[in-house]
């Protein structure tokens, strides 16, 4: 059993006890479409095929069994033992196909069977077979048997993405799966595999693409069952509990898809803290940032930060180009690989590029969803970056923004603050530009932290990077200059906090100066509350999702700590702690929230949106003069054109 308190154990033997049903299903029964358009796909000849023996028996009460379509043989091993190349023996990857596949339907049998006995599903089911049901029960009946049929196909669904992920080798583009029925459990699975079997006589026709359609189908089934479950009711015994299957290693959480924790191979070339010149608090947050997602608990799937507060789940790092945002991404994607490396955590990077965008409608925001899913999955320890978010995601309401870009903008915003947005606090995302203005402000509003990417700023800052890039390939002094000392990260840090103790844009220094001398100093939280609303009063985009971002930053200055490099270096002192003994320890190191901080953290936040808004509406005005320009030429040469043709 698991420490932890909500995850059961599915024993081995209630596992293995429906292997035989499992077996049959794949061997073959008959089965008339309901939903999808019938047509059998051929079947290589076998054997005289199965029974006339009944395997199903409804317990739906008043459900017509007689159908005029007609039935179809569906006979899955067959089908996969027929493949192209498979010259009449079972290669293995075909073998571990068949076995997962039976695998998953009995994982999904077993997981049905639980259900029936937490919610006394088994109960009704054996006086509805006895024709002792009572008729003010029918109703219920009916919606637990929806239950259990939704919860065992995304189980099966499930378990078999996870047993053959490693099969998985081309993409198969298999469209909607359209058969899933919810009257019970085995119809529902009867209705699934009979898909499966057009699906692989359609897609599978090689050893690879079998693998692959059976993944496909999978995953497309998964996203089928958990919309339409997103509208069921009584599965709160499924979706509140958890179990493990323990010979797999597999979690059932629910419609959450369960994923092996395999860290991605990094190819990038590391930077260190101190090969990046200036940038001191963007620097210093993605130094603790790093750390912040070693705490992460994998067996409560929490990290103490994120209940506590002060976790950065999404931040916008913005600046000039040239400024030092890869550097930035390849500093804090080293930290992170070397943490996880030392402690065994698998890490995951992964960007999400202009390659992402698709001609194809849907293709995009697919392509972003699998993005998202992948830098999430709570196995892992994910870091995801977006550089030039920009050019990426479009803007809602301009013309020059394509399908695929909009696409991808609202899969971002569903993610980064949807209605089903789950912060672990295992990942979080970084989105990079040199336009930000450009970016659609609802997207960047989604943006937590803002860290201000400005690169090298004092004399010391270019004498530091002149003498990092030209290398040691030279006998030149350095002179009157200590190399890196200006990079001193702590001091460095509370210079640029304290610069932040009055704004530095010109329209919000207005908005400061105002209330200031209207209310006197900012130490109370009305005069800051009032401070708040004069700065909304001259932005309109300044609401109530910035307050909390603010509020969100100012906890993080309340975790204004770093871990010790210790406690990274060897785990047991921290990372290998239970959860509720790294929380206590994080706890304890703890800031009070003061005046100052909340000053600050307002004033770089509404620094960033004055700065992004001004940007943004300089280069609204510069195009519409240009539209005007273009529009006056169009007329004058039109004008002389009609002149001469008279």
């Amino acid at each position: 059993m698991s420490q932890t308190s909500d995850l059961m154990e599915l024993r081995e033997e209630d596992v293995r006890k429906h292997y035989p049903a499992a077996l049959a299903m794949l061997e073959g029964f008959d089965h008339a479409p309901r939903i999808a358009k019938g047509g059998a796909a051929p079947v290589a000849e076998r054997s005289p095929g199965i029974g006339t023996r009944r395997t199903f028996r409804s317990t739906t009460p008043g459900l017509v069994t007689r159908r005029q379509v007609r039935t179809e043989g569906v006979r899955v091993l067959e089908r996969i033992e027929a493949v192209e190349g498979s010259d009449g023996l079972v290669t293995p990857t075909l073998a571990a196909v068949q076995t997962g596949l039976r695998r998953a339907l009995a994982i999904a049998l077993a997981i049905g069977e639980a259900f029936s006995e937490r919610t006394g599903l088994s109960d009704l089911k054996r006086a509805n077979l006895e024709g002792r049901l009572p008729g003010d029960r029918q109703t219920e009946f009916s919606e637990l048997l929806t239950a259990e049929a939704l919860a065992v196909l995304h189980t099966f669904a499930n378990a078999a993405a996870f047993l053959l992920s490693a099969h998985g080798g081309e993409e198969v583009e298999i469209g909607e799966v359209e058969e899933v029925l919810t009257d019970n459990a085995q119809l529902a699975l009867h209705g699934a595999l009979w898909e499966l079997d057009k699906d692989l006589a359609a897609f599978g026709t090689t050893e690879p693409r079998m693998a692959a359609t059976v993944l496909a189908f999978a995953e497309a089934l998964m996203g089928r069952v958990a919309a339409r479950a997103s509208t069921a009711g009584r599965l709160a015994p499924f979706t509140g509990a958890a179990w493990k299957v323990e010979a797999d290693g597999l979690t059932i959480r629910g419609f959450e898809p369960a994923t092996k924790g395999k860290g991605s191979t990094l190819t990038m070339t590391f930077k260190k803290p101190h090969e990046v010149v200036g940038n001191h608090i963007a620097k210093y947050q993605a130094m603790r940032l790093a750390k912040m997602l070693m705490a992460y608990d994998f067996e409560r799937r929490l990290n103490p930060f994120a209940e506590l507060g002060g976790f950065i789940f999404t931040f916008m790092g913005d600046g000039a180009p040239g400024t030092g945002k890869t550097t930035l991404i390849q500093m804090m994607a080293g930290l992170i690989h070397g943490y996880c490396e030392n402690a065994g955590y698998p890490f995951r990077y992964q960007n999400l590029s202009t390659d992402n965008i698709d001609s194809y409608q849907g293709k995009s925001g697919q392509n972003a969803r699998a993005f998202i899913d992948n830098v999430m999955d709570p196995t892992v320890i994910g870091f995801g970056t977006v550089d030039d978010i920009d050019m990426l995601a479009g803007k809602r309401g301009d013309r020059q923004s394509s399908a695929g870009q909009l696409e991808i903008t609202a899969v971002l915003m569903d993610a980064f603050a949807g209605a089903n947005t789950v912060v672990r606090g295992n990942c979080t995302f970084g989105m990079f530009s040199n336009y930000p203005e450009n970016v659609d402000d609802a997207l960047r509003q989604r943006a937590g932290g803002r860290f201000l990417v400005d690169g090298p700023q004092t004399r010391a800052d270019y004498i530091d990077i002149l003498a990092l890039l030209m290398g040691k390939n030279h006998a030149i002094p350095v002179g009157d200059h200590e190399l890196f000392a200006a990079q001193q990260i702590e001091k460095a840090v509370a210079a640029s906090f304290e610069s932040h103790n009055r704004p530095h844009e010109e329209g919000l220094v207005k908005v400061f100066e105002k209330v200031a001398q209207e209310v006197g100093p900012l130490d109370t939280i009305a005069k800051l509350g009032t401070y708040l609303k004069g700065i909304q009063e001259a932005d309109r985009r300044f609401t109530g999702r910035a307050i909390k971002n603010i509020t969100d930053a100012i906890k993080v200055r309340a975790m204004d700590f770093e871990l010790p490099d210790e406690w990274m270096e060897k785990p047991d002192l921290f990372l290998f702690k239970d959860y509720d003994t790294k929380k206590a320890m994080i706890a304890d190191l703890r800031v009070p929230i003061t005046t100052e901080m909340v000053i600050q953290e307002i004033n770089r936040y509404a620094d960033s949106e004055f700065r992004y808004a001004d940007k943004s509406d300089e280069e609204a005005i510069a195009r519409m003069v240009r539209e005007y320009g273009l529009t006056e030429e169009a007329k004058r040469r039109y004008l002389a054109q009609r002149g001469r043709e008279r």
